[in-house]
């Protein structure tokens, strides 16, 4: 596995642009563009091997992998008012408030859209 194997990387079209922008979350940002995915994918993979070997060089340490297996747990802190609102609507619901929350983060991610819980 190649050290820029450890980091997601993004390639996604830019209505704004009318052009596929790469960027890697949590380290570089929109670094590279083009019209064609797969050339912006390729490139954005040189690039991270650039800053690889710049960051091995000037001994830094390189950012915390984001290419990981997730547990699919996290702690949120909510606050006590949001979290009764919550628990309420996930009993009016006949739901539990893990399940309940599970489905709004969900269609908050994919509007109009209706997933599986």
């Amino acid at each position: 596995m190649k050290e820029r194997d450890q980091y997601i990387k993004f390639v996604e079209w830019s209505e704004e642009d009318k052009c596929y922008i790469g960027s890697i979350p949590g380290w570089i940002g929109q670094c590279c563009h083009g019209e064609n995915e797969e050339k912006v994918y390729h490139e954005l993979c040189q690039i991270v091997d650039e800053w690889v070997e710049i960051y091995k060089n000037e001994g830094i340490q390189l950012p915390t992998p984001t290419n990981k297996k997730y547990s699919g747990k996290f702690q949120l802190r909510l606050g006590s008012e949001l979290h009764k609102v919550l628990s309420l609507k996930a009993m009016q619901s006949g739901d539990s408030l893990n399940n309940f929350c599970i489905k709004a983060i969900k269609q908050s991610l994919t509007p109009g859209q209706h997933q599986k819980g």
